[in-house]
């Protein structure tokens, strides 16, 4: 049995969404919180993406703007994301903490 390869869009407000937070987060704690360390975590949460359909489970949307599509958790990131066909499009992305 095979495994279906998806093909993946992530639409410019998620990474935008990711890098925002942890820009927030050096610019907050500079001392303790260093670039390279945001750089490491914006790229480690957008890896994250590529593991939706994968090893990360379809749930359902706990936000209401979300109701239309999928939700996917990993660490403390929450992916809104539709399916068409063999592609995967990330429409948006929220930190556990932002969650409402």
């Amino acid at each position: 049995m095979s495994k279906m390869q998806y093909k993946y869009a992530i639409k410019p407000l998620a990474i935008v969404k990711i890098r925002k937070f942890y820009r927030n987060v050096h610019r907050r704690y500079p001392n303790i919180y260093s670039y390279d360390d945001m750089i490491r975590y914006v790229n480690t949460t957008v890896d994250n993406i590529y593991r939706i359909e994968r090893t990360l489970l379809r749930r359902k949307p706990i936000i209401d703007r979300w109701q239309e599509w999928y939700m996917a958790h990993a660490g403390k990131w929450y992916y809104a994301y539709s399916i068409d066909g063999d592609t995967i499009t990330i429409h948006d992305a929220c930190h556990a903490q932002n969650m409402k």
